[in-house]
């Protein structure tokens, strides 16, 4: 099962994701798909890993998150623009290749027998790229999003730090 929780740049979904792992199981697994970059980064990661608290499952993983096993878990994946960035990068910025390796990835988790609470950053809201790059990635982001909403079984759209639902539960 995928849950896609969505929204703007500190709009609750990291938090609202957590929280609703937790309300779920007393053992949530936690992904970060983020490549440290700097000092401040990592910084961050740290922080982040600290807030969770200990009865988190904690795993890196710059792409390849099929490749470990997380059957009747209640698993976070955040977020979805880095790892996006991974393929984006590693691809040399060819969207196409990207999109395809992302979406083989997604259905690869989706195959699994866990609830995967994935959160990504909405697209569209803000202004637009002035780079080629970054509109380059911004088409990717879109589909990509656009994907995972269309599998997902439930969709959240987080505004202000209040969860919006916008594609229902199946039953």
């Amino acid at each position: 099962m995928i849950v896609l929780v969505t929204g703007g740049t500190r709009s609750g979904k990291s938090r609202y994701a957590q929280q609703r792992a937790k309300h779920l199981t007393d053992s949530p697994v936690y992904v970060a798909t983020a490549r440290v970059w700097d000092d401040d980064f990592k910084a961050r990661i740290t922080r982040h890993q600290q807030e969770r608290g200990p009865e988190w499952s904690n795993h890196e993983a710059e792409k390849y998150i099929s490749t470990l096993s997380f059957e009747g878990k209640v698993v976070v994946i955040d977020c979805v623009t880095l790892w996006l960035t991974n393929f984006f990068v590693d691809h040399q910025q060819n969207i196409e290749n990207a999109l395809t390796e992302f979406q083989q990835e997604i259905n690869k988790l989706a195959a699994q027998h866990a609830m995967f609470i994935v959160i990504t950053n909405e697209i569209g809201m803000g202004l637009h790229a002035d780079t080629e790059v970054g509109r380059k990635f911004v088409d990717l982001q879109g589909w990509a999003n656009q994907y995972i909403a269309s599998i997902a079984e439930e969709v959240i759209f987080m505004v202000s730090g209040i969860p919006l639902q916008v594609k229902p539960a199946k039953v």
